[in-house]
C-alpha cells in the first residue's frame, strides 16, 4: 500500500516520533530518523541511557556513544542546543544561515576538500537546523572514523567565512525560502506555528525571512557562531562498530583548541527567549493560494520535552496518525478516499509543545475532512485508545 511521507520540513527529529516540524535540511533532501531522545542529552547533568557510554572532557563538551555489534559503520553528529528560538528579531535566519556557511571552508580545508574526503570513501555528510538545535553528521565505515571526527569538528570550530562564500550562501538560503513558498504544505506549517505562538521565537520560521537574510551581515553570523557554539553547549554522539575511549580520544584531539577557548566547564545559560506561551484561545486562519489541493493543519497545545508523559504521547500520536493503521488514514483515507496524505505530529520543546493533524484534499471536500478529523479527534478524547491500539502503537515505536 503506497503511503505518503511526510514532506521535507515536516518530517520530525524523533525525539517523541518527531519533535520539531520546522527543522531544515542543507542537502534539501529531508531529515532522517533520529536516535531518541537525543536532544535530551543537550542539557548538562547526568543522563543514563542503557547502552550508552559517556564522557564529560574539559570546556564541558560531552561524548556520548553506543557499540552496535555486527556492523562496519558508524554514524557520527555533532549536536549544538543553538537554533532559531535563540535568536533575536535581527539573527532571524542566522543558526540555519551557518549551518549552511560551515560548511564553505575552514583554515585548512576548502569546501571541495570536505565534499572530497567523502567523497572517497563513500561517505555521507549533512547537517540540519531545528527550533532548539543544530547538527552537523555524517556516516562512514568504521575505519574512517578518525577522518569524520576530524572534518566534522574542523568544520564546527575553525570556519573561514569568506565574504564571497556568505554571499553565494545567502542566495542559496533565499532560493530555499521561495521553495518553502512555493509549497503550500511547507508554508501552512510555518503559518500554523506563527498563530501558536505569535511574536516568541518559537513562532518564527527556522530559515529565516527573506528582509531578515538579505540584511544578515557577516559579522552577524560570525559573532552568533562565535558566541553559541561552544562546547559547554555540544554533544558528540556516534554509533555503530567503534570503542567509546578511542572516540574521546579523536574527540579530545580534534577539539582541543575549542576546549581551550572554553576554558573551565561552564553551565548552559538559559535560553534567553524566555518561557513560551502559546496563544490562548481558539484560532482560524485562512489563506487563500492558487493551488490544486486545500491543506489544512488542526492542532491542540502539548507537552514539553521534558514531561514525564512524552512517551504516552508518542504512543498516542502513532496510533492516532502515524501509519496506515492509525485511525486518522483509516478514517479519512481508506474508509472514506477524503485525502491522499493525512497523519498527525508531534513537536516538544524544552516548554512547550504541540499536537498537530495534517491533511491535503481537494477543497470541496475541505469541510468533510475537517469534520472527520474533530471526530476522531473527539472519539479519543473520550474513549482514550483500544488496547489493540496501544499494543501496535508500541511495537511501531520500538521497530522505527
Amino acid at each position: 500500500m503506497p503511503t505518503p511521507s511526510p514532506p521535507r520540513s515536516r518530517r520530525r527529529d524523533r525525539a517523541c516520533k518527531g519533535t520539531d516540524r520546522q527543522s531544515t535540511d542543507r542537502h534539501g533532501g529531508g531529515e532522517r530518523q533520529r536516535a531518541a531522545g537525543v536532544t535530551e542529552l543537550l542539557t548538562p547533568g547526568t543522563v543514563s541511557v542503557p547502552g550508552v557510554s559517556r564522557t564529560e572532557l574539559a570546556g564541558g563538551l560531552r561524548v556520548l556513544s553506543e557499540t552496535v555489534p555486527g556492523v562496519r559503520s558508524v554514524s557520527l553528529g555533532i549536536w549544538i542546543a543553538i537554533g532559531s528560538r535563540d535568536e533575536t528579531p535581527a539573527q532571524a535566519g542566522a543558526a540555519h544561515y551557518l549551518e549552511h556557511l560551515l560548511f564553505k571552508g575552514t583554515r585548512t580545508r576548502t569546501a571541495a576538500g570536505i565534499a572530497e574526503e567523502f567523497d572517497a570513501v563513500g561517505g555521507d555528510l549533512n547537517a540540519f537546523t531545528a527550533k532548539e538545535h543544530t547538527c552537523f553528521y555524517a556516516q562512514v565505515l568504521d575505519t574512517d572514523l578518525p577522518m569524520a571526527v576530524d572534518v566534522l569538528a574542523d568544520v564546527v570550530t575553525d570556519a573561514v567565512m569568506a565574504p564571497a562564500d556568505v554571499e553565494i550562501e545567502r542566495s542559496v538560503v533565499l532560493e530555499e525560502i521561495a521553495m518553502r513558498d512555493d509549497d503550500p504544505e511547507d508554508l501552512l506549517g510555518e503559518l500554523f506555528d506563527e498563530s501558536l505562538f505569535g511574536a516568541h521565537p518559537l513562532g518564527r520560521p527556522v530559515i529565516g525571512s527573506e528582509d531578515s537574510i538579505r540584511g544578515m551581515a557577516r559579522d552577524t553570523l560570525h559573532d552568533f557562531w562565535r558566541g553559541e557554539y561552544t562546547t559547554p553547549r555540544m554533544v558528540v554522539a556516534a554509533a555503530g562498530n567503534l570503542a567509546h575511549p578511542h572516540l574521546v580520544a579523536l574527540v579530545e584531539k580534534a577539539f582541543d583548541a575549542a576546549m581551550t577557548r572554553a576554558g573551565s566547564a561552564a553551565p548552559v545559560a538559559p535560553r534567553a527567549a524566555g518561557t513560551a506561551v502559546l496563544n490562548p484561545g481558539s484560532q482560524l486562519v485562512l489563506r487563500a493560494e492558487d493551488t490544486e489541493q486545500a491543506h489544512v493543519m488542526l492542532g491542540v497545545p502539548g507537552i514539553s520535552r521534558h514531561d514525564p508523559r512524552r512517551s504516552a504521547l508518542a504512543v498516542l500520536n502513532t496510533a492516532l496518525g502515524g501509519g496506515p493503521s492509525s485511525r486518522l488514514f483509516q478514517q479519512v483515507r481508506e474508509q472514506r478516499g477524503l485525502a491522499y496524505s493525512v497523519y498527525s505530529g508531534v513537536a516538544a520543546y524544552t516548554d512547550a509543545g504541540i499536537l498537530s493533524v495534517y491533511a491535503g484534499c481537494a477543497p470541496e471536500r475541505l469541510g468533510e475532512v475537517v469534520h472527520v478529523v474533530r471526530s476522531v479527534l473527539a472519539d479519543v478524547a473520550a474513549h482514550g485508545l483500544t488496547p489493540a491500539e496501544v499494543v501496535r502503537a508500541q511495537g511501531n515505536l520500538r521497530g522505527g
